[in-house]
């Protein structure tokens, strides 16, 4: 990161695969980045807080909140917005079981709980209490929850062989 300006920083970043070299603003929020920047709308901002989870992304490969994090902080690092998880086309085997157990029905949590979820599964070994510490920190107001459990649950036991 080099500094631009009094207010302005120019920031390398791989998002999704892709190396993008900004000029922004030192305090513009990375979910504000990726979503008026990079046009990556997948990334949702509920809360704007850190609590609601939904504007999750996995910065070098860990589950963070973009809302808490300046685009700045991303400098050097590679980001996995939603968009960047069926980088085939297909869907996922977590975005499959998502659909298959109906985990998901507004849509407006599903982008975060995803990444999240995959943050986990990458993890390995995931049980059920896993899953649900996991989704303490994702609001969703739809499903009631069983649904994302089960799909998280089918696509843990498909990926360890179960």
């Amino acid at each position: 990161m080099t500094a631009v300006g009094d207010d302005n920083v120019t920031v390398e970043v791989t998002v999704n695969g892709r190396l993008h070299r900004e000029r922004v603003e030192a305090r513009l929020l990375l979910s504000d980045f990726l979503r008026g920047r990079l046009g990556l709308t997948g990334t949702h901002v509920g809360c704007e807080h850190g609590v609601c989870g939904t504007c999750t992304v996995r910065l070098d490969g860990t589950a963070v909140r973009s809302c808490l994090l300046f685009a700045a902080q991303a400098d050097g690092c590679e980001v996995q917005t939603v968009e960047g998880l069926a980088g085939t086309g297909e869907l996922t085997d977590l975005q499959r079981a998502f659909r298959a157990h109906h985990a998901l029905q507004c849509g407006f949590c599903t982008p975060g709980v995803l990444m999240a979820a995959e943050d986990l599964l990458a993890r390995g070994g995931v049980e059920r209490d896993d899953v649900e510490r996991l989704l303490a920190g994702q609001v969703c107001r739809c499903t009631g929850y069983t649904p994302i459990v089960e799909a998280i649950l089918e696509t843990a036991q498909r990926r360890a062989g179960r």
